[in-house]
């Protein structure tokens, strides 16, 4: 009988610090300096950082311990990373090529978390109707991967991990405008959104959708509009210009909520990926400050401010209920 309690007693630890959990309140506990600006994951023993060319690997009290800094399998056609995730000892990214507001040649990469080196990719479905990727989680409960458009945040797209495939994407009503970065637990989705103003000091912001429901939609034949632009159609002649061909077969409607105002960074600025570590259910978000930012390019500090460059930072929250 006592085996038998020590047992589940075991189970039960093993389980706790294998899921991440949803707080309702939260009290920052610490902030935490790092060298990347885009996104952050967590396992029971690291947070993984990702600069927009680098990956990073810190100890939980904020101690670098690796980076790979020559992580794109072809540079010429990729120049950004996006909010990623870790999951069974891989860590999942998105990159492309990214220039004002706009991404181009759209990869789902995967990295060894032991020593950042390149494994494999997925492929990107451009049917689908994403044209960037800010951002990257994996849906552990449906094995499944999630990406977020900063340039039309009206969508997130879900692909099977065990076939690599499209499998559907849902709207976000309302659109939480400039998403960063996206996380996955407990059935929902949350997603960081730039949609504050650093120059008027106005916050940003966290957002939350349920994804418990999620048919699939897939890529089917048909006939769609071709886009000149993400938010324009293409004209030739005065009419507008059709393909043929696979298009998304559908969409899930998301009913999106706000989860945190984040009115407790240190300075408005630009908002970017978050986790919860399976350990405690902290929540994480990394933060940059200091420099003005135009469709998502820095375009130098706030020098009245006393800034001489942007400043990248952990913020470490613990769940208060």
């Amino acid at each position: 009988m006592k085996k038998l309690l020590v047992l589940l007693a075991v189970c039960c630890l093993g389980m706790t610090v294998s899921a991440q959990h949803l707080g309702t309140q939260y009290r920052l506990k610490k902030i935490i300096p790092v060298a990347g600006r885009q996104g952050v994951a967590i396992d029971d023993k690291y947070y993984y950082v990702s600069d927009t060319r680098v990956l990073y690997k810190y100890t939980k009290d904020g101690q670098m311990v690796m980076k790979n800094d020559k992580p794109f399998q072809k540079p010429e056609l990729a120049n950004h990373f996006g909010d990623i995730d870790v999951w069974k000892g891989e860590i999942y990214t998105g990159n492309e090529k990214f220039e004002y507001g706009r991404g181009y040649n759209i990869m789902i990469d995967i990295f060894d978390a032991e020593t950042l080196k390149y494994k494999r990719s997925l492929p990107w479905a451009p049917e689908s109707g994403r044209v960037e990727c800010s951002g990257l989680a994996v849906d552990r409960e449906r094995n499944m991967v999630w990406i977020s458009d900063w340039v039309d945040s009206r969508y997130v797209y879900c692909y099977d991990l065990e076939t690599g495939k499209y499998y559907t994407k849902m709207q976000c009503r309302p659109t939480p405008y400039w998403c960063q970065g996206i996380f996955i637990c407990d059935g929902k989705i949350l997603f960081t959104a730039d949609d504050g103003e650093s120059t008027f000091h106005i916050a940003d912001n966290i957002y939350m959708a349920d994804i418990t429901e999620l048919p699939y939609t897939g890529l089917v034949n048909g006939t769609e509009v071709v886009k000149d632009t993400p938010f324009s159609v293409k004209l030739e002649n005065g009419k507008v210009v059709k393909r043929t061909g696979k298009i998304a077969g559908g969409a899930k409607a998301g009913k999106v909520e706000l989860f945190r105002e984040m009115t407790d960074f240190k300075r408005a600025g630009e908002i970017e990926g978050l986790a919860i570590d399976p350990t405690n259910d902290d929540l994480v978000v990394l933060n940059n400050r200091g420099t003005q930012i135009i469709l998502g390019m820095s375009q130098g500090p706030f020098t009245d401010e006393g800034y001489t460059g942007e400043v990248h930072e952990l913020y470490i929250y613990e769940k208060v209920k």
